[in-house]
């Protein structure tokens, strides 16, 4: 975007479909002389029923420092009109909170803000003297021009200066990227250019020489599935389903249909992106298209519409959810399940037996303890990838049904939380934990890789049929 396009001292880019991982904000410009503090806003459509936009990440650069400093600090945070304002990430901090990583790179630069001997004057660090007198860095400075790219992470939102990582933001919850709808830059400062870069966009379908090959094979009426593979999508995530029809899909047991897989989509807020969903849906035949956008709070009633799509629909042995950066070995799957010989009352994947509730209201996965009163959690197997056999999800089907449902908004613990209450009615419960099932990354001889990019996934489909090996491509 051209800087001439703004007014006065704010400027707006649209973003039209949301941003995915790998998407990126670039913002061209110098810190004015009469402060130079500034902040950049990644703001979203405002919820039902509220008049305030939710700001997904706030960027805000005081060179000038604030009440809590006399040095200059970047401060971030997220609002939202049901909470507010959440707690601050400070940078340079020297809060304990701010120590944590965000898709293992720091919060905080730990160069920010230290004092240095500097023999020159540099455009990174504030007050610096000649002579070898000490310096602070700081990677703005008022008249000084800077590149600042705000990169979208699987964990959080990441700021580089001028090629430097400096902070990394964790999302809060229920503010996701795909929420973003524009990029406001604001306050003293004067801007060159903006630029939004790797956003999201469908395929031309027209010209795709391979459609006929990345179909869903059809399912007969009364035919009965192996295995239901229900994958969490949301409506912009095009590319990351594309790789998967072309990989993991492409498994013998799914081509000939004894293993069923399916995108469980909610809607999006832009009309545009649900009309190229509603055509990749038609085109594919794989896509469950569901009648509520896509707020993470809602994220529970996918993993319901796996279990009435997998009992009502089709008729499932074993149902499995995971989500659209897995890599899944099908074959591994189903040949794990039918070695344990269970067909009741199973719930299988990588089982967290000793968790407790987050009670950090600036946590994604944050439970207050109106939710959730108890000091920990029954057993529950995490969300990238769970199995569990049909008279688990039937009974799920029938309590929503009859309302008596109790719905919980994180989708892996609220299974747990039903497979313990049939438990507690006298169903013997038969819990199987497998380590190969990877949660935060890939390791040689996974079943299931999580975090995975549209890359790594073709590649390790690619040495999957070379070698036959489970080699990871990170």
């Amino acid at each position: 975007m051209n800087a001439s396009k703004s007014e006065g001292s704010n400027f707006t880019i649209s973003i039209p479909c949301g941003l995915v991982a790998g998407s990126s904000i670039t913002v061209i410009g110098t810190p004015g002389s009469l402060s130079g503090n500034f902040w950049i806003d990644l703001v979203g459509t405002a919820l039902p029923g509220e008049s305030k936009q939710p700001i997904v990440a706030h960027y805000n650069v005081r060179l000038t420092g604030d009440k809590l400093t006399e040095g200059p600090v970047i401060v971030q945070n997220a609002f939202t009109a049901s909470n507010g304002w959440g707690y601050e990430d400070r940078c340079p901090c020297r809060n304990s909170s701010n120590a944590t990583e965000v898709d293992d790179l720091e919060r905080c630069n730990s160069m920010v803000g230290r004092e240095e001997k500097s023999t020159m004057n540099s455009t990174h660090y504030s007050g610096a003297k000649q002579g070898g007198k000490s310096s602070t860095y700081f990677p703005f400075k008022q008249g000084y021009l800077a590149i600042a790219t705000l990169r979208i992470g699987l964990e959080g939102i990441h700021m580089s200066v001028d090629g430097n990582h400096i902070t990394s933001f964790a999302y809060r919850a229920g503010l996701e990227p795909w929420f973003v709808t524009e990029v406001r830059i604001s306050g003293d400062f004067e801007l060159a250019s903006a630029i939004a870069s790797g956003l999201p966009t469908s395929e031309d379908l027209e010209n795709s020489v391979d459609l006929e090959m990345l179909k869903s094979a059809h399912i007969s009426d009364g035919k009965d599935l192996d295995l239901l593979i229900g994958i969490f999508s949301t409506a912009n995530n095009f590319k990351r389903r594309m790789v998967i029809r072309r990989t993991w899909m492409q498994h013998d047991a799914v081509r000939n249909g004894t293993v069923a897989v399916r995108f469980f989509v909610g809607l999006h807020t832009n009309l545009m992106v649900n009309m190229e969903l509603w055509n990749e849906a038609r085109t594919y035949g794989d896509i469950q298209v569901l009648p509520f956008v896509d707020y993470y709070s809602l994220i529970t009633w996918k993993t319901l519409a796996i279990c009435i799509y997998g009992t009502d629909t089709v008729s499932a042995k074993y149902l499995m959810k995971t989500d659209d950066d897995a890599f899944v070995r099908v074959h591994e799957i189903q040949s794990s399940v039918k070695k344990l010989n269970v067909s009741n009352g199973l719930l299988y994947g990588r089982i967290e037996s000793d968790s407790s509730p987050h009670r950090n209201r600036d946590s994604k996965w944050y439970i207050s303890p109106e939710e959730w009163p108890e000091e920990k959690y029954p057993p529950w197997a995490h969300g990238p990838g769970y199995v569990v056999s049909e008279d688990i999800a039937r009974t799920i089907n029938t309590w929503y049904k009859t309302s008596c449902l109790k719905m919980f908004k994180l989708e892996d613990v609220a299974m747990g939380i039903w497979v313990n209450e049939m438990k507690k009615g006298g169903l013997p419960i038969r819990y199987e934990t497998n380590e190969r099932i990877y949660i935060d990354g890939c390791k040689e001889g996974y079943i299931v890789a999580h975090y995975q990019e549209p890359r790594n996934m073709l590649c390790m489909w690619e040495k999957l049929l070379r070698t036959n090996q489970a080699t990871c491509c990170n």
